[in-house]
């Protein structure tokens, strides 16, 4: 797969042990990612890339997830899937999420197996090149 059919993520995560996991799972799978590690570093980042989805961890420092997906959505990616990749799992949470604008919901722990197929799903028609 070339670089022009390489789907590109923003993975939006605060714990460096998720980014790591996340990146290695998803380039192993043909994804390009990208990380920010706050809600302004994922700002700078979309200054520069176009990402082709974005992975949205809910509890990040300075602006929660929630905030961060409602002024994206509003002002910088409203085309751009954002998926929330989150341990609030409790009832609720899943509506939260969708609420504040994210277009699906993937639980943590992560499911190693499950991942790269998820995000192809929340992709839809961008992988098929």
């Amino acid at each position: 797969m070339d670089e022009q059919t390489q789907p590109l993520v923003l993975y939006v995560e605060d714990n460096p042990d998720n980014r790591v996991l996340v990146r290695r799972i998803l380039e192993a799978e043909g994804f390009k990612v990208e990380e920010a590690s706050s809600g302004p570093e994922a700002f700078e980042k979309l200054k520069t890339i176009v990402p082709d989805l974005i992975l949205m961890d809910i509890n990040l420092p300075e602006i929660d997830g929630y905030t961060l997906t409602t002024t994206l959505k509003s002002q910088l990616t409203p085309n751009i899937p954002i998926i929330a990749l989150t341990a609030n799992v409790m009832k609720g949470d899943r509506e939260k999420t969708i609420q504040a604008g994210c277009d699906g919901y993937i639980q943590k722990p992560i499911d190693v197996d499950a991942l790269p197929i998820q995000v192809r799903s929340f992709l839809g028609s961008k992988t098929k090149g």
